[in-house]
């Protein structure tokens, strides 16, 4: 099977605040992308990488990349206004030989070899395979409004803890799936891939993931992102 891998760098990162665009933001003097490029193109199963930045960030990414001597890169795509403009962008760029596509945020470094060698198997026997972990706290569904500049909300309902996943990614796919569902829903609002597979109504299986694949979205992720590099990953569970 012929894999190439979507690396999204084109959002905007405005809840870092941070004046570097947030696939740069270092963690133990490493931008945080290079990581999970790292990672990718040391994947033997990784045929190529095609990356989407945005404007502001493209020549700073493009420069990194080199810098990096990152190998299997295939192109630097400028991304669009929302995530799922920047992986249609880069499913164009996707060579016609690929079999399977892999979509991975650029803020989520701590990817493994075995998580990408576990979706891509189970991605070839189903056609959608995404990575993710069982949510750990209670989670209550809430109801209410934003009115005068306040947040008023109540509970609705508590929900079961058994049946919930927090997906991650990278997700994988077949090409020709997910070509065909962002070409016929790639203009609705989604948070990740999947739910534009589910809309074509195709299983998507779930592999389990790792709590060490943190998304960098805030600060206080980055105090957790170099506490893992610090003392490293946990193995197995606490109890």
């Amino acid at each position: 099977m012929s894999v190439t891998a979507i690396v999204l760098a084109a959002g905007r990162g405005l809840r870092l605040k941070s004046r570097i665009a947030k696939p740069l933001v270092k963690i133990k003097a490493r931008p945080i992308i290079i990581y999970s490029l790292l990672t990718l193109s040391n994947h033997s199963g990784i045929k190529d990488i095609i990356v989407t930045a945005n404007s502001l960030n493209y020549r700073d990414i493009a420069r990194t990349i080199k810098q990096y001597r990152i190998k299997k890169i295939r192109a630097v795509v400028l991304g669009g206004k929302e995530r799922q403009d920047s992986v249609l962008k880069a499913l164009r760029a996707v060579d016609k030989d690929t079999d399977l596509v892999l979509i991975h945020d650029a803020v989520r470094p701590f990817i493994d070899g075995q998580q990408i060698s576990n979706l891509i198997k189970e991605a070839e026997k189903s056609e959608a395979a995404i990575l993710g972990v069982p949510v750990k706290n209670t989670i209550k569904e809430a109801k209410g409004s934003h009115s005068a500049g306040k947040k008023k909300f109540v509970v609705r309902k508590t929900l079961d803890r058994s049946r919930l996943w927090e997906i991650q990614t990278p997700q994988v796919f077949s090409k020709s799936l997910i070509s065909k569902a962002y070409a016929k829903f790639g203009d609705l609002s989604v948070t990740d891939d999947a739910m534009l597979a589910e809309k074509l109504g195709a299983t998507v299986s779930l592999v389990e993931g790792a709590y060490s694949n943190i998304k960098v979205t805030t600060c206080e992720d980055l105090i957790i992102a170099e506490a893992i590099l610090t003392k490293g990953r946990c193995k197995g569970s606490l109890g």
